[in-house]
């Protein structure tokens, strides 16, 4: 599994959107700097993705994170791929027995496709809205990352190096 987390929050990233000719699109904007974080571990072969929802990053939640995956899947041993944030070295961060982790090298968030997650969340259930409380980005982000869980085929197209490959055979 690969596992990640980001910063969701009011302040909204404006996108591109269709309007009629000669129209200006006129989008809101919310800046009010209040953020949650989901967390988010991944397979992507076959598509099973693990997440929460929490307040913070530190090693205290990541630890919730790491336990919540250990124990959805408590009759696997996981090998839980991630980047080398302070909080997933931390020496309070608790690692369940079952699980162990591997970091990626430094700067190459490309080669973890949890990124490819957060791009799907941020383009299809935050485009340019603005948001008054951070209750209203926590409901939108719940309802996306539980639209996701049920969804592995969907997830497993998102974050499976399948295109990768596919790309490389049609090059050669």
């Amino acid at each position: 599994m690969f596992q990640d987390e980001a910063r969701f929050g009011c302040i909204n990233d404006l996108h591109r959107c269709w309007v009629p000719p000669g129209v200006r699109p006129v989008v809101g904007a919310h800046l009010v700097r209040e953020y949650t974080h989901a967390f988010a571990a991944v397979s992507p072969h076959d598509g099973t993705l693990d997440s929460l929802i929490l307040p913070v990053v530190n090693a205290q939640t990541m630890s919730i994170s790491l336990d919540e995956v250990a124990r959805r899947h408590a009759d696997e041993f996981i090998l839980l791929v991630l980047d080398g944030a302070g909080w997933h070295q931390a020496a309070d961060l608790k690692v369940p027995d079952n699980m162990r982790l591997v970091r990626l090298p430094p700067y190459s968030p490309e080669l973890n496709p949890v990124e490819h997650l957060w791009d799907e969340i941020r383009e299809k259930w935050f485009p340019n809205l603005a948001f008054r409380e951070l209750d209203y980005v926590e409901d939108v982000l719940e309802n996306a990352l539980h639209t996701l869980e049920q969804d592995p085929a969907r997830v497993a197209s998102l974050t499976g190096f399948d295109w990768l490959i596919s790309i490389s055979l049609n090059a050669s």
